[in-house]
């Protein structure tokens, strides 16, 4: 994996190109999966796919007069950076609520690279392409935000954007955290306390267990890209936030036993583990957009394989 900063400038067009088909393809996901209850937005959907294959096409062009026929295979996952899209277009029914954000912040961190890429190059052609393309993408981003809404009912523009900010910047790395510190604990906190029948014992496995999970979250997530490709803010900031909200995750459960008596310590963690399990489902509902049956669903099915996973453990 390379870093933006790594890249030629022959690997920067031909990720371009390969970012501009893969948006198309999400793009056209989305139109056929609103077009029977929403065919308005679905038609939209279709006009950015048509456009982003235009722009294909003009960096095609562009890329054949500079380096010839012969085009790296290079996508996103291959530079550091990128942020990994979730298949929403693959959920049907699909939302167009669901469908809206992720098309702003697909455009959002798009257009991001092109401004990235534009500062970089020397070559007055190329220059002026990415720079077109930085403003049709930020049309694209005003497009989705502005779908199934009427003028009076339309969002202010920088509300908006400060509001994707935030996810990105905040919540994305708080609720990975959140999720990692309160499942990732639950195994080694609860084999503790059916193995060594200690709350002491127990509470002190899952004080190293939530701080060990919030200084490794910390890192990986500081060290995940430097925000400039996705708007995703200052490493360091998300990495505190990452890290701090994986230890409030394993805490959580780890603090009830401070009870002496082991069997209702164990009671009272199991209780502060479902609203831990709520608070994440919710969190992934109001935020990210998951339907919240199925937020609960996976969220309490994981964190039921991962308690029972401790349980068997410690009175084996």
């Amino acid at each position: 994996m390379k870093s933006f900063d790594q890249l030629t400038e022959q690997e920067v067009l031909a990720l371009a190109i390969s970012l501009e088909e893969e948006d198309a393809k999400i793009y056209d996901g989305f139109a056929q999966g609103l077009r029977e209850q929403q065919p308005d937005e679905a038609a939209a959907f279709e006009g950015m796919r048509e456009e982003e294959n235009g722009h294909r096409h003009r960096l095609l062009e562009l890329y054949r007069g500079r380096f010839g026929e012969h085009l790296p295979y290079i996508r996103r996952q291959d530079v550091r950076g990128f942020v990994t899209r979730r298949p929403v277009w693959l959920v049907r029914p699909l939302g167009l609520r669901a469908a809206q954000r992720t098309a702003e912040t697909m455009e959002l961190e798009t257009k991001n690279f092109y401004e990235s890429a534009a500062r970089r190059t020397t070559d007055a052609g190329v220059r002026q392409l990415l720079g077109d393309l930085v403003a049709e993408e930020r049309r694209h981003a005003q497009t989705a935000e502005a779908m199934g809404k009427d003028t009076a009912g339309k969002k202010d523009t920088d509300a908006a954007a400060q509001k994707r900010l935030f996810v990105l910047q905040v919540v994305q790395p708080g609720l990975a955290g959140l999720m990692d510190g309160s499942v990732s604990t639950l195994a080694p906190i609860f084999a503790a306390a059916f193995a060594t029948h200690s709350s002491k014992e127990t509470f002190l496995v899952g004080l190293a267990a939530s701080l060990g999970a919030g200084i490794s979250m910390g890192f990986a997530e500081a060290l995940s890209d430097d925000g400039s490709l996705t708007g995703r803010g200052r490493p360091w900031v998300r990495g505190v936030v990452c890290g701090a909200m994986t230890t409030a995750g394993g805490i959580g459960h780890t603090l009830p036993f401070l009870i002496p008596a082991v069997q209702t310590a164990t009671t009272v963690a199991i209780a502060v583990v479902a609203v831990e399990l709520a608070i994440i489902a919710w969190i992934r509902n109001h935020y990210m957009d998951t339907p919240l049956l199925s937020a609960v669903f996976q969220v309490v099915l994981g964190g039921l394989l991962v308690f029972l996973t401790g349980i068997l453990i410690g009175v084996s």
